[in-house]
């Protein structure tokens, strides 16, 4: 382990025509406070013939958080939403009891051209007196979230609070995500502006900690709650996150999370029988790995 804390190399996997790389859960961390999954879509070059199609597959226990940097993502679930999102904007959408949905390219995109996909899909664990609450869905455009800018770096509280902010997306426990670019090389300090256990994510260029460098397509994971110091390299772009750690264990089986290995398995019944949440304007059905 660095000194500085737990640095979580990306790790890519395939799901069909897009690669992503899976940042947590990790073996030796497996949430960082709510947080409990992250991938990192892209950045790729998709189109014409190649294209993000994620077919309809269910949740439970957890809220998404969609966040796109480049390229645009179309939304549908078995609520019967449908809502593109476009970068800088979030899609949150609370499974709850449960909920099934899709994801994938526009049709304002499928035009023979090429363009660039890049964007984070993230998993933020139900506390367990929500884990069964109504499915919900909110869109908020990047408008409408805070921003301001600290000796020449922009902030955006992208969820949660921090800084004094708070974000218009609707959480259910203490936490928070803020995105950070910086031009010139800028010092990060966050005491008493962030709580909890404190997330890294390196999108673009380099962070120092303890006087080692850290580049992108890493986690940084702080070992002291509430305290984080460190200095952003020139023309970088990270993702700050976390929150208060849950005091129970949270079980997680492919698209489902829950404090009961129960329930677990009462939704993947569900998921096999076709008794689950489905969108009655989509057929398509990602079935149960067998993991």
């Amino acid at each position: 382990m660095s000194n500085v804390g737990l640095i979580i190399e990306e790790r890519s996997r395939d799901i069909g025509d897009f690669l992503v790389g899976r940042l947590i859960p990790f073996r030796k961390k497996r949430m960082i406070g709510p947080f409990i999954f992250i991938d990192h879509m892209g950045p790729t070059k998709l189109g014409p013939n190649k294209y993000m199609d994620v077919n309809q597959h269910p949740h439970i226990g957890l809220s998404t958080l969609t966040f796109m940097l480049e390229g645009e993502l179309m939304h549908e679930d078995s609520l019967g939403t449908k809502q593109l999102i476009k970068p800088g904007s979030v899609n949150w959408m609370t499974a709850g009891s449960g909920v099934s949905h899709t994801e994938r390219t526009p049709k304002s995109l499928r035009n023979g051209k090429e363009f660039t996909a890049h964007g984070y899909q993230i998993w933020v664990a139900l506390p367990k007196e929500y884990e069964e609450t109504v499915p919900s869905f909110h869109h908020i455009s990047g408008e409408d979230l805070p921003k301001w800018e600290e000796q020449g770096a922009s902030f955006t509280l992208v969820a949660g609070e921090g800084y004094g902010r708070k974000s218009p997306v609707p959480t259910f426990s203490p936490l928070f995500m803020v995105e950070l670019k910086n031009n010139e090389a800028y010092i990060l300090d966050v005491l008493g502006k962030l709580k909890g256990e404190i997330g890294i994510c390196i999108v673009e260029g380099s962070i120092k900690a303890c006087n080692e460098l850290i580049s992108k397509g890493n986690i940084l994971v702080s070992k002291v709650v509430d305290v984080c110091k460190i200095e952003l390299q020139s023309n970088s772009h990270i993702l700050l996150f976390g929150g208060e750690p849950f005091e129970r264990d949270c079980h997680i089986y492919w698209n489902f999370v829950s404090s009961s290995k129960e329930r677990i398995e009462k939704a993947k019944n569900a998921w096999k029988e076709k008794t689950f949440p489905m969108m009655e304007s989509d057929s398509t059905y990602v079935p149960l790995p067998s993991l």
